[in-house]
Protein backbone atom coordinates (compact mmCIF):
# COMPACT_ATOMS: atom_id res chain seq x y z
CA UNK A 1 0.00 0.00 0.00
CA UNK A 2 1.09 3.36 -0.63
CA UNK A 3 2.30 5.75 2.09
CA UNK A 4 -0.17 8.70 2.11
CA UNK A 5 1.54 11.35 4.23
CA UNK A 6 1.55 15.63 5.03
CA UNK A 7 5.34 15.99 4.00
CA UNK A 8 7.53 14.15 2.08
CA UNK A 9 11.23 15.24 1.78
CA UNK A 10 13.27 13.87 -0.47
CA UNK A 11 16.91 14.53 1.08
CA UNK A 12 18.42 14.54 4.49
CA UNK A 13 20.60 17.25 4.85
CA UNK A 14 20.80 20.26 7.03
CA UNK A 15 17.50 21.22 4.73
CA UNK A 16 15.61 18.21 4.48
CA UNK A 17 16.07 17.47 8.24
CA UNK A 18 14.99 20.61 9.56
CA UNK A 19 11.99 20.47 7.62
CA UNK A 20 11.18 17.03 8.67
CA UNK A 21 11.93 18.41 12.75
CA UNK A 22 9.78 21.57 11.89
CA UNK A 23 6.71 19.88 9.86
CA UNK A 24 6.53 17.41 12.71
CA UNK A 25 6.55 19.81 15.48
CA UNK A 26 3.70 21.41 14.06
CA UNK A 27 1.77 17.89 14.26
CA UNK A 28 2.04 16.72 10.26
CA UNK A 29 2.99 13.45 9.14
CA UNK A 30 6.55 13.35 7.90
CA UNK A 31 8.34 10.89 5.55
CA UNK A 32 11.88 11.52 4.79
CA UNK A 33 13.47 9.80 1.80
CA UNK A 34 17.39 9.59 1.86
CA UNK A 35 19.62 7.00 -0.40
CA UNK A 36 22.55 7.96 2.10
CA UNK A 37 22.62 9.14 5.21
CA UNK A 38 21.21 11.34 6.96
CA UNK A 39 23.02 14.87 7.87
CA UNK A 40 23.80 15.38 3.87
CA UNK A 41 26.97 16.60 2.42
CA UNK A 42 27.23 18.99 5.55
CA UNK A 43 27.93 16.60 7.52
CA UNK A 44 29.58 13.82 6.04
CA UNK A 45 31.19 15.67 3.28
CA UNK A 46 31.26 19.13 3.84
CA UNK A 47 31.15 22.05 6.77
CA UNK A 48 32.06 19.20 9.92
CA UNK A 49 34.62 17.04 8.54
CA UNK A 50 36.33 20.06 6.79
CA UNK A 51 36.21 22.04 10.05
CA UNK A 52 37.59 19.17 12.16
CA UNK A 53 40.92 18.73 9.98
CA UNK A 54 40.76 22.59 10.15
CA UNK A 55 40.93 22.34 14.12
CA UNK A 56 43.59 19.84 14.35
CA UNK A 57 45.52 21.88 11.84
CA UNK A 58 44.75 25.20 13.87
CA UNK A 59 45.77 23.50 17.14
CA UNK A 60 49.44 22.00 15.46
CA UNK A 61 50.03 25.51 14.53
CA UNK A 62 49.78 26.62 18.22
CA UNK A 63 51.71 24.22 19.59
CA UNK A 64 54.30 24.93 17.05
CA UNK A 65 54.07 28.64 17.96
CA UNK A 66 53.61 28.00 21.77
CA UNK A 67 57.33 29.49 22.47
CA UNK A 68 55.74 33.24 21.87
CA UNK A 69 53.22 32.42 24.75
CA UNK A 70 56.15 31.57 27.24
CA UNK A 71 55.46 27.46 26.99
CA UNK A 72 58.03 25.43 26.27
CA UNK A 73 58.31 21.72 24.87
CA UNK A 74 61.07 19.53 26.44
CA UNK A 75 64.28 19.66 25.07
CA UNK A 76 64.76 17.85 21.67
CA UNK A 77 60.81 17.32 21.73
CA UNK A 78 58.52 18.88 18.66
CA UNK A 79 55.16 18.53 17.46
CA UNK A 80 54.40 16.30 14.72
CA UNK A 81 51.01 14.93 12.88
CA UNK A 82 49.67 11.72 13.48
CA UNK A 83 47.38 11.64 10.31
CA UNK A 84 45.42 8.58 10.81
CA UNK A 85 44.56 10.16 13.94
CA UNK A 86 43.62 13.49 12.67
CA UNK A 87 41.46 11.67 10.60
CA UNK A 88 39.89 9.11 12.80
CA UNK A 89 39.28 12.65 15.85
CA UNK A 90 36.99 13.64 12.45
CA UNK A 91 35.27 10.27 11.93
CA UNK A 92 34.11 10.58 15.63
CA UNK A 93 33.23 13.80 15.30
CA UNK A 94 31.05 13.45 12.45
CA UNK A 95 29.86 9.79 13.48
CA UNK A 96 28.69 11.40 17.12
CA UNK A 97 26.50 13.97 14.88
CA UNK A 98 24.98 11.38 12.92
CA UNK A 99 23.74 9.48 15.94
CA UNK A 100 22.58 12.86 16.88
CA UNK A 101 20.71 13.45 13.98
CA UNK A 102 19.26 10.05 13.75
CA UNK A 103 17.85 10.40 17.41
CA UNK A 104 16.31 13.53 16.50
CA UNK A 105 14.20 11.53 13.84
CA UNK A 106 13.14 8.82 16.61
CA UNK A 107 12.11 11.18 19.02
CA UNK A 108 10.05 13.59 16.50
CA UNK A 109 8.44 10.35 15.09
CA UNK A 110 9.69 10.58 11.78
CA UNK A 111 9.82 7.81 9.53
CA UNK A 112 12.83 7.57 7.12
CA UNK A 113 12.80 5.66 4.36
CA UNK A 114 16.52 4.79 3.06
CA UNK A 115 16.58 4.90 -0.94
CA UNK A 116 16.35 6.79 -3.84
CA UNK A 117 13.33 8.66 -4.79
CA UNK A 118 11.72 9.87 -7.76
CA UNK A 119 9.11 11.67 -8.45
CA UNK A 120 6.04 9.91 -10.22
CA UNK A 121 2.83 11.07 -12.09
CA UNK A 122 -0.30 12.01 -10.62
CA UNK A 123 -1.70 10.86 -7.31
CA UNK A 124 -5.02 11.53 -5.40
CA UNK A 125 -3.47 14.53 -3.81
CA UNK A 126 -2.17 16.14 -7.44
CA UNK A 127 -3.22 15.63 -10.97
CA UNK A 128 0.09 15.57 -11.90
CA UNK A 129 3.55 14.67 -10.50
CA UNK A 130 2.32 13.98 -7.37
CA UNK A 131 3.85 10.51 -6.45
CA UNK A 132 7.20 9.51 -5.62
CA UNK A 133 8.28 6.15 -6.39
CA UNK A 134 11.40 4.79 -3.93
CA UNK A 135 13.76 2.22 -5.21
CA UNK A 136 14.97 0.64 -1.37
CA UNK A 137 18.22 -0.87 -1.13
CA UNK A 138 17.47 -4.53 -1.32
CA UNK A 139 15.90 -3.46 -4.40
CA UNK A 140 12.30 -3.69 -3.24
CA UNK A 141 10.28 -0.50 -4.02
CA UNK A 142 7.15 1.94 -2.19
CA UNK A 143 5.41 5.08 -2.89
CA UNK A 144 5.09 7.58 -0.97
CA UNK A 145 1.88 9.67 -1.92
CA UNK A 146 2.59 13.32 0.08
CA UNK A 147 0.16 16.33 0.24
CA UNK A 148 3.22 18.58 -0.32
CA UNK A 149 6.89 17.52 -1.32
CA UNK A 150 10.25 19.43 -0.19
CA UNK A 151 13.08 18.61 -2.52
CA UNK A 152 17.10 18.95 -0.62
CA UNK A 153 18.64 16.58 -2.58
CA UNK A 154 21.72 19.07 -1.98
CA UNK A 155 24.70 19.03 -4.43
CA UNK A 156 27.74 17.70 -5.37
CA UNK A 157 31.30 19.31 -6.28
CA UNK A 158 31.54 20.84 -9.99
CA UNK A 159 34.02 19.33 -11.86
CA UNK A 160 36.29 20.15 -14.66
CA UNK A 161 36.20 18.49 -17.90
CA UNK A 162 39.39 16.78 -19.12
CA UNK A 163 40.97 16.60 -15.80
CA UNK A 164 42.04 12.77 -14.73
CA UNK A 165 40.12 12.46 -11.55
CA UNK A 166 41.19 8.85 -9.94
CA UNK A 167 39.85 9.76 -6.57
CA UNK A 168 43.66 9.67 -4.69
CA UNK A 169 45.81 12.17 -7.13
CA UNK A 170 43.27 14.60 -8.66
CA UNK A 171 40.21 14.78 -6.05
CA UNK A 172 37.24 17.04 -5.26
CA UNK A 173 36.95 18.02 -1.65
CA UNK A 174 34.71 14.95 -1.47
CA UNK A 175 37.49 12.29 -1.77
CA UNK A 176 40.32 14.90 -0.15
CA UNK A 177 37.86 14.24 2.83
CA UNK A 178 39.45 10.19 3.26
CA UNK A 179 43.02 10.77 2.10
CA UNK A 180 44.95 8.30 3.59
CA UNK A 181 47.83 10.67 4.45
CA UNK A 182 48.93 13.76 4.36
CA UNK A 183 50.53 15.42 0.51
CA UNK A 184 53.86 16.47 0.92
CA UNK A 185 52.70 18.83 -1.98
CA UNK A 186 49.47 19.52 -3.27
CA UNK A 187 47.91 21.87 -6.29
CA UNK A 188 44.65 23.66 -5.48
CA UNK A 189 42.49 24.60 -8.05
CA UNK A 190 40.08 27.51 -7.12
CA UNK A 191 40.61 30.28 -4.87
CA UNK A 192 36.65 30.23 -3.35
CA UNK A 193 35.81 29.28 0.03
CA UNK A 194 36.42 25.67 -0.02
CA UNK A 195 40.02 26.26 -1.50
CA UNK A 196 41.02 28.86 1.07
CA UNK A 197 40.37 26.34 3.66
CA UNK A 198 41.85 23.84 2.28
CA UNK A 199 44.82 25.80 1.39
CA UNK A 200 44.96 27.11 4.83
CA UNK A 201 44.78 23.87 6.46
CA UNK A 202 47.28 22.25 4.77
CA UNK A 203 49.50 24.88 5.18
CA UNK A 204 49.43 24.43 8.65
CA UNK A 205 50.01 20.88 8.61
CA UNK A 206 53.05 21.20 6.33
CA UNK A 207 52.04 20.59 2.86
CA UNK A 208 53.57 22.84 0.03
CA UNK A 209 50.54 24.56 -1.43
CA UNK A 210 50.31 26.33 -4.85
CA UNK A 211 46.66 27.82 -5.42
CA UNK A 212 45.36 28.62 -8.65
CA UNK A 213 42.31 30.88 -9.41
CA UNK A 214 40.93 32.20 -12.43
CA UNK A 215 40.28 35.76 -11.08
CA UNK A 216 42.55 38.72 -10.01
CA UNK A 217 42.13 37.57 -6.43
CA UNK A 218 40.61 35.20 -3.74
CA UNK A 219 36.83 35.28 -2.95
CA UNK A 220 35.58 37.05 -5.70
CA UNK A 221 32.66 37.10 -4.03
CA UNK A 222 33.69 38.85 -0.97
CA UNK A 223 34.69 42.34 -0.06
CA UNK A 224 38.26 43.17 -1.91
CA UNK A 225 39.52 43.75 1.92
CA UNK A 226 38.70 40.16 2.84
CA UNK A 227 40.26 38.70 -0.13
CA UNK A 228 43.58 40.86 0.35
CA UNK A 229 44.13 39.88 3.82
CA UNK A 230 43.80 36.14 3.43
CA UNK A 231 45.65 36.50 0.49
CA UNK A 232 48.31 38.11 2.62
CA UNK A 233 47.99 35.71 5.44
CA UNK A 234 48.27 32.68 3.47
CA UNK A 235 51.75 34.28 1.56
CA UNK A 236 53.19 35.31 4.72
CA UNK A 237 52.55 31.46 5.76
CA UNK A 238 54.24 29.90 2.28
CA UNK A 239 51.10 29.37 0.27
CA UNK A 240 52.41 30.15 -3.42
CA UNK A 241 49.20 32.01 -4.77
CA UNK A 242 48.77 32.23 -8.72
CA UNK A 243 46.03 34.77 -9.43
CA UNK A 244 44.70 35.41 -12.74
CA UNK A 245 45.52 32.28 -14.42
CA UNK A 246 44.27 29.87 -16.49
CA UNK A 247 44.35 25.95 -15.89
CA UNK A 248 45.39 23.87 -19.05
CA UNK A 249 42.84 20.84 -17.95
CA UNK A 250 44.07 18.76 -21.49
CA UNK A 251 47.82 19.05 -20.14
CA UNK A 252 47.23 17.27 -16.83
CA UNK A 253 49.28 13.81 -16.36
CA UNK A 254 49.02 11.60 -13.25
CA UNK A 255 52.41 9.53 -12.54
CA UNK A 256 53.36 7.38 -9.44
CA UNK A 257 53.39 9.49 -6.46
CA UNK A 258 52.88 12.91 -8.79
CA UNK A 259 50.42 15.27 -10.64
CA UNK A 260 51.37 17.65 -13.29
CA UNK A 261 49.69 20.47 -15.01
CA UNK A 262 50.23 23.34 -17.16
CA UNK A 263 48.74 26.78 -16.26
CA UNK A 264 49.19 30.45 -18.66
CA UNK A 265 50.10 32.94 -15.43
CA UNK A 266 48.35 36.44 -15.05
CA UNK A 267 51.39 37.89 -17.65
CA UNK A 268 50.77 35.08 -19.73
CA UNK A 269 53.50 32.79 -19.31
CA UNK A 270 52.77 29.36 -19.30
CA UNK A 271 54.20 27.31 -16.14
CA UNK A 272 54.38 23.62 -15.27
CA UNK A 273 52.83 22.65 -11.71
CA UNK A 274 53.57 19.74 -10.32
CA UNK A 275 52.88 18.24 -6.98
CA UNK A 276 52.14 14.99 -5.10
CA UNK A 277 48.07 15.61 -5.41
CA UNK A 278 45.82 17.92 -6.75
CA UNK A 279 42.30 19.23 -5.34
CA UNK A 280 39.93 21.08 -7.93
CA UNK A 281 37.30 23.46 -5.66
CA UNK A 282 35.64 25.36 -8.41
CA UNK A 283 32.03 25.49 -7.16
CA UNK A 284 29.32 22.91 -7.17
CA UNK A 285 26.15 22.03 -9.01
CA UNK A 286 22.79 20.92 -7.34
CA UNK A 287 21.60 17.16 -7.25
CA UNK A 288 18.50 17.23 -9.96
CA UNK A 289 19.39 14.38 -12.33
CA UNK A 290 17.20 11.28 -12.43
CA UNK A 291 14.39 13.04 -10.35
CA UNK A 292 11.80 12.53 -12.67
CA UNK A 293 11.29 16.29 -13.57
CA UNK A 294 9.80 15.05 -16.64
CA UNK A 295 6.47 13.59 -15.12
CA UNK A 296 6.20 17.25 -13.31
CA UNK A 297 5.97 21.11 -13.94
CA UNK A 298 9.17 21.22 -12.03
CA UNK A 299 12.14 22.81 -13.69
CA UNK A 300 15.64 23.05 -13.61
CA UNK A 301 18.02 25.39 -14.64
CA UNK A 302 21.95 25.65 -15.00
CA UNK A 303 22.10 22.60 -13.15
CA UNK A 304 19.99 23.73 -10.12
CA UNK A 305 15.66 23.77 -9.49
CA UNK A 306 13.91 27.54 -10.13
CA UNK A 307 11.95 28.08 -7.58
CA UNK A 308 9.69 31.44 -6.58
CA UNK A 309 12.31 32.93 -4.51
CA UNK A 310 9.77 34.60 -1.83
CA UNK A 311 7.65 31.10 -0.83
CA UNK A 312 10.42 28.67 -2.73
CA UNK A 313 7.50 26.57 -4.67
CA UNK A 314 9.11 25.00 -7.38
CA UNK A 315 6.73 25.21 -10.86
CA UNK A 316 3.75 22.75 -8.90
CA UNK A 317 2.57 24.53 -6.28
CA UNK A 318 3.03 21.36 -3.64
CA UNK A 319 6.57 20.95 -4.28
CA UNK A 320 8.69 23.39 -3.28
CA UNK A 321 13.06 22.98 -3.15
CA UNK A 322 15.53 24.14 -1.05
CA UNK A 323 18.96 23.84 0.17
CA UNK A 324 21.84 23.29 -2.35
CA UNK A 325 19.42 22.04 -4.79
CA UNK A 326 18.58 25.88 -6.18
CA UNK A 327 21.89 27.01 -6.12
CA UNK A 328 22.14 30.46 -4.88
CA UNK A 329 23.91 30.59 -1.09
CA UNK A 330 25.26 27.02 -0.70
CA UNK A 331 25.27 27.04 2.94
CA UNK A 332 23.72 24.46 5.60
CA UNK A 333 22.83 27.43 7.66
CA UNK A 334 20.88 28.71 4.31
CA UNK A 335 19.64 25.78 3.72
CA UNK A 336 17.78 25.61 7.30
CA UNK A 337 16.83 29.03 6.93
CA UNK A 338 15.02 27.61 3.78
CA UNK A 339 13.77 25.24 5.56
CA UNK A 340 11.76 26.87 7.82
CA UNK A 341 10.64 29.25 5.07
CA UNK A 342 9.14 26.28 2.86
CA UNK A 343 7.23 24.49 6.34
CA UNK A 344 5.73 27.94 7.23
CA UNK A 345 4.41 28.47 3.83
CA UNK A 346 2.48 25.11 3.85
CA UNK A 347 1.30 25.59 7.02
CA UNK A 348 -0.16 28.92 6.08
CA UNK A 349 1.79 30.68 8.26
CA UNK A 350 4.63 32.45 6.00
CA UNK A 351 7.80 34.18 7.52
CA UNK A 352 10.08 36.11 4.91
CA UNK A 353 13.00 34.53 3.54
CA UNK A 354 16.11 36.54 3.70
CA UNK A 355 17.79 37.47 0.78
CA UNK A 356 20.87 35.89 -0.50
CA UNK A 357 22.81 38.66 0.75
CA UNK A 358 21.58 38.46 4.41
CA UNK A 359 22.83 34.71 5.12
CA UNK A 360 25.93 35.36 7.34
CA UNK A 361 28.97 34.21 4.96
CA UNK A 362 31.56 31.95 6.70
CA UNK A 363 35.41 31.16 5.97
CA UNK A 364 37.23 28.81 8.55
CA UNK A 365 40.51 29.52 7.38
CA UNK A 366 43.60 30.75 9.97
CA UNK A 367 42.48 33.71 9.92
CA UNK A 368 39.07 33.05 10.06
CA UNK A 369 36.76 35.56 7.98
CA UNK A 370 33.31 36.16 7.96
CA UNK A 371 30.72 38.73 6.19
CA UNK A 372 26.94 39.80 5.64
CA UNK A 373 25.22 42.35 3.61
CA UNK A 374 26.71 44.06 0.98
CA UNK A 375 30.37 44.58 0.17
CA UNK A 376 31.87 48.22 -0.16
CA UNK A 377 32.12 47.88 -4.06
CA UNK A 378 28.91 46.06 -4.94
CA UNK A 379 27.08 49.02 -2.58
CA UNK A 380 28.55 51.71 -4.63
CA UNK A 381 27.81 50.16 -7.57
CA UNK A 382 23.99 49.75 -6.21
CA UNK A 383 24.03 53.89 -5.79
CA UNK A 384 24.04 53.39 -2.32
CA UNK A 385 26.20 56.93 -0.84
CA UNK A 386 28.48 54.53 1.47
CA UNK A 387 30.56 55.35 4.34
CA UNK A 388 32.73 52.62 5.00
CA UNK A 389 35.07 52.48 8.46
CA UNK A 390 37.81 49.48 8.61
CA UNK A 391 39.62 48.62 12.20
CA UNK A 392 42.54 46.57 12.53
CA UNK A 393 42.22 43.63 15.15
CA UNK A 394 45.57 44.73 16.80
CA UNK A 395 44.23 47.70 18.56
CA UNK A 396 41.52 45.59 20.62
CA UNK A 397 43.03 43.78 24.15
CA UNK A 398 41.64 40.33 23.75
CA UNK A 399 43.04 40.20 20.23
CA UNK A 400 46.66 40.56 21.19
CA UNK A 401 45.84 38.21 24.34
CA UNK A 402 45.18 35.35 22.24
CA UNK A 403 48.28 36.20 19.75
CA UNK A 404 45.70 36.31 16.70
CA UNK A 405 46.19 40.49 15.47
CA UNK A 406 46.02 40.22 12.47
CA UNK A 407 42.93 40.92 10.70
CA UNK A 408 40.00 44.12 10.96
CA UNK A 409 36.39 44.69 11.61
CA UNK A 410 34.66 46.57 8.85
CA UNK A 411 30.96 48.38 8.43
CA UNK A 412 29.60 49.66 5.30
CA UNK A 413 26.55 51.91 6.27
CA UNK A 414 24.45 53.97 4.13
CA UNK A 415 25.76 58.07 4.72
CA UNK A 416 22.08 59.06 3.93
CA UNK A 417 19.95 56.94 6.17
CA UNK A 418 22.30 55.42 8.39
CA UNK A 419 21.35 51.96 7.64
CA UNK A 420 23.63 49.13 7.58
CA UNK A 421 24.62 47.86 4.37
CA UNK A 422 27.39 45.28 4.76
CA UNK A 423 29.69 43.70 8.08
CA UNK A 424 33.19 42.49 6.64
CA UNK A 425 35.31 41.05 9.34
CA UNK A 426 39.08 38.96 9.56
CA UNK A 427 40.36 37.72 12.63
CA UNK A 428 40.12 35.08 15.21
CA UNK A 429 36.31 34.12 15.66
CA UNK A 430 35.27 35.89 12.90
CA UNK A 431 32.64 33.14 12.33
CA UNK A 432 31.00 33.59 15.56
CA UNK A 433 31.37 37.50 15.84
CA UNK A 434 29.60 37.80 12.25
CA UNK A 435 25.88 36.52 14.52
CA UNK A 436 25.57 39.70 15.83
CA UNK A 437 25.18 41.42 12.51
CA UNK A 438 23.07 38.88 11.74
CA UNK A 439 20.44 39.57 14.42
CA UNK A 440 21.05 43.33 13.56
CA UNK A 441 20.50 43.04 10.14
CA UNK A 442 16.80 40.93 11.24
CA UNK A 443 15.86 43.49 13.50
CA UNK A 444 17.01 45.96 10.73
CA UNK A 445 19.19 48.01 13.58
CA UNK A 446 21.33 50.79 12.40
CA UNK A 447 24.99 51.19 13.80
CA UNK A 448 24.68 53.72 16.45
CA UNK A 449 22.43 51.33 18.12
CA UNK A 450 24.92 48.31 18.37
CA UNK A 451 27.43 50.26 19.35
CA UNK A 452 25.45 51.81 22.31
CA UNK A 453 24.79 48.22 23.45
CA UNK A 454 26.88 47.06 26.30
CA UNK A 455 29.94 44.42 24.74
CA UNK A 456 32.03 42.92 27.70
CA UNK A 457 36.07 44.03 27.76
CA UNK A 458 38.06 42.07 27.29
CA UNK A 459 36.31 40.37 24.65
CA UNK A 460 36.39 39.72 20.15
CA UNK A 461 33.17 41.37 20.47
CA UNK A 462 34.14 44.65 21.10
CA UNK A 463 35.39 44.83 17.54
CA UNK A 464 32.02 45.17 16.64
CA UNK A 465 30.73 48.00 18.98
CA UNK A 466 33.81 49.75 17.46
CA UNK A 467 33.41 49.97 14.02
CA UNK A 468 29.55 50.47 14.48
CA UNK A 469 30.47 53.36 16.93
CA UNK A 470 33.12 54.42 13.84
CA UNK A 471 30.65 53.96 11.29
CA UNK A 472 28.42 56.30 12.87
CA UNK A 473 30.91 58.47 13.86
CA UNK A 474 31.63 58.36 17.76
CA UNK A 475 34.37 54.90 17.57
CA UNK A 476 36.72 55.59 20.98
CA UNK A 477 39.78 54.27 18.67
CA UNK A 478 38.66 56.51 15.94
CA UNK A 479 38.11 55.53 12.61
Amino acid sequence: MPIEVDVAILGGGPGGYTAAVRAAQAGRSVVIIEKDKLGGTCLHRGCIPSKALLRSAEVYATVRGAEAYGIRLAEGQAASVDWSAVMNRKDGVVAQLHKGVEALMKQNRIQVIKGAGRLTGPSIFSPRGGAVAVELEDGESETVVPRHLILATGSRPRKIEGLPYDGTSVVTSDEALTWPSRPASAIIVGGGVIGVEWASLLGDFGTTVTLVETADRLLPGEDKDISSELARQLEKRGVKLLLGAKLDASSCAVTEGSVSVRVETAAGDAATLEAERMLVSVGRIGNVENLGFENTDVKASGGFVTVNPATLQTGEPHIYAVGGVIGGVQLAHAAMHEAEAAVAHILGQPIPRAPDRDVPRAIYSRPEAAAIGWTEAAAKAAGFETRAVKLPMRIFGKALVYGESEGFAKAVADRKTGDLLGVHLVGPHATDLIAEASLAKLLDAVPWEIGRAIHPHPTLSEAMQEVMQAVSGSASHGS
